[in-house]
């Protein structure tokens, strides 16, 4: 049996304004998103758009995506989905992700079936559509992927992290390659999860994916197609080969014309900031939307320098814009595009009809859409995925027992644990507290009453050191529970094991906890009821509890 609810995201702390009222409603911000729609279903009015405007050899993408598919063990339903790709009729629902170590974080898995579920619903309702997740193996920040966060048999936290010991700064992920090191990841990860009767399976999965000469692009793709291609998924890699030839031409028109595109985010970053709200994405004067690749793999910012130049960030090479054309149309693996250009990239290759990402990606999508509009690309909507937290038997039964729901967490562990003394441990404690602050505050009112008509100096003194005093009881008050706290194991134990299952490091659950926890636990049960809970037209934070 599982219970679903939402808690509207305005509710918990962190989202910036503008993810909110785009969530509020789209429609409003038309200025930013040209073609926001209310909500999934309602992007078929874009299809004929989409097809219109769509001009990549469908067969040559689809071949280059058979074979990143095949590489990777991919299931029929897979292989299927690229050949319905192929009919001109077929339009893409896409979302994508860096290639975290063992998939990353939850949101990436999340991420994955929004866009399979919305597929789904769109060839329900007579529109051909294919969910295809782009890996980000040209990303270069190598300590944003390198680690995975599981919940141990002891119920702490565990960070597994790996990179090979051969890994060179700054290349992109996708061409780094594992050594006999990430064995020994995979091990440490399995051993110290609870053994179960799943366990064995998620050493098989992890272990066939995670292997010695893979990179973390063609691991990541593995097993992300052995958790959900079943369900259809098709992956793309942005460095395959077949992919960049592809992506040459629009690479091409962003080189010719990115000083425009410079020109009119900074015009965007100016408008948002004028409407009270925060660019994502800051982006200077010299910013150029590609990134440079050196001999020795390294992804490398290039920054305008004037009269055609572009300098290769912190380092002394300079390369003319007519280099960087010739190396767009011969040597496209060369180059790769930034943040405010790979969106326009991703659906200049796919029939985009829509795109599912998170709070950030929303954000600086109303930036890059000016990158759209001056490569006159239709821009394509955005949607938030869908966002979990997921309570099992136990945490739910520790928050019944104190009373808490998620919205309690947001207020922080220290108030948890301040609220827990004083209710349970030592509640006479804490009213003693509470008696003895409210007789010096009426002792000191007296004070007060006395000295304001006939020594107003010392009466604002004395406002002032009422402060202190108060504060310094408080904080003797809170010292004191929280050791009663600390002395009452199974207390802190219950209180620990809360946060750490649904409020890791203080974020939500899914932006921490690597899948592999509730895999170990439920096995492939668990990403169905994930997909079962899913319901697009529902904006809020949904809470599975198990």
């Amino acid at each position: 049996m599982r219970v679903v609810r939402s808690l509207s995201f305005d509710e918990i702390p962190g989202q910036s304004r503008l993810f909110l009222d785009y969530l509020s409603d789209p429609l409003s911000l038309k200025n930013y998103y040209p073609n926001a729609v209310a909500s999934p279903l309602d992007v078929v009015a874009n299809v004929d758009t989409v097809l219109e405007s769509y001009s990549t050899d469908r067969d040559t993408l689809c071949r280059a995506l058979n074979e990143i598919n095949i590489a990777a063990g991919a299931p029929e339903a897979t292989l299927s989905n690229i050949d319905l790709l192929r009919k001109k009729d077929t339009v893409a629902i896409v979302t994508g992700q860096q290639a975290g170590l063992f998939s990353g974080p939850l949101y990436t898995i999340y991420k994955a079936l929004s866009a399979i579920k919305s597929a789904e619903d769109l060839r329900a309702s007579g529109t051909n559509a294919v969910a295809v997740f782009w890996v980000a193996s040209e990303d270069h920040d190598l300590d944003e992927i390198d680690h995975s966060l599981v919940l141990e048999r002891n119920d702490g936290l565990a960070k597994i992290s790996y990179r090979p010991k051969r890994s060179t700064e700054g290349v992109s992920v996708g061409d780094i390659r594992f050594d006999s090191g990430v064995t020994g990841a995979v091990d440490r990860l399995v051993s110290g999860l609870p053994h179960t009767e799943f366990s064995a399976e998620i050493r098989r999965l992890l272990s066939t994916a995670y292997s010695q000469n893979d990179t973390f692009g063609t691991a990541f793709t593995k097993l992300i197609l052995a958790l959900l291609g079943r369900r259809g998924l098709v992956v793309i890699d942005p460095l395959s080969d077949a992919i960049k030839k592809l992506a040459s031409p629009i690479y091409v028109s962003a080189i010719e014309r990115a000083d425009e595109i410079v020109a009119a985010i900074r015009v965007r970053n100016q408008d948002l900031e004028q409407d009270g709200y925060m660019p994502q994405v800051l982006v200077e004067q010299d910013y150029f939307p590609l990134f440079w690749h050196d001999h020795s793999g390294r992804r490398l910012a290039l920054r305008h320098t004037g009269d055609g130049m572009f300098r290769v960030k912190g380092e002394k090479l300079q390369l003319h814009r007519d280099e960087l054309l010739e190396l767009a149309r011969s040597e496209p693996r060369r180059l790769s595009p930034g943040v405010m250009l790979r969106p326009v990239v991703q659906d200049y290759l796919l029939p985009t009809l829509c795109y599912f990402g998170g709070g950030a990606e929303i954000a600086y999508f109303a930036q890059n859409s000016e990158a759209y509009r001056v490569l006159d690309r239709p821009v394509t909507p955005i949607f938030h995925r869908q966002s979990f937290t997921v309570i099992e038997p136990r945490e739910a039964r520790n928050l019944d027992h104190f009373g808490w729901g998620l919205k309690t967490l947001f207020k922080g562990k220290g108030a948890a644990i301040m609220d827990a003394a004083e209710r349970e441990i030592s509640p006479d404690l804490a009213d003693l507290f509470a008696d003895v602050e409210e007789r010096i505050d009426t002792e000191l009112n007296r004070l007060d009453e006395r000295l304001s008509d006939s020594e107003p100096t010392i009466a604002a003194s004395l406002a002032r050191r009422r402060k202190k005093i108060l504060y310094h009881i408080k904080t003797l008050r809170d010292k004191t529970l929280r050791s009663e706290v600390q002395k009452d194991e199974t207390m802190r134990r219950r209180i620990d094991n809360i946060f750490d299952s649904l409020l890791p490091n203080g974020v939500l659950q899914e932006r921490e906890l690597n899948v592999a926890t509730f895999l170990n636990k439920y096995g492939p049960a668990f990403i169905d009821w994930v997909y079962e809970s899913i319901d697009l037209s529902d904006k809020g934070h949904r809470i599975i509890e198990i």
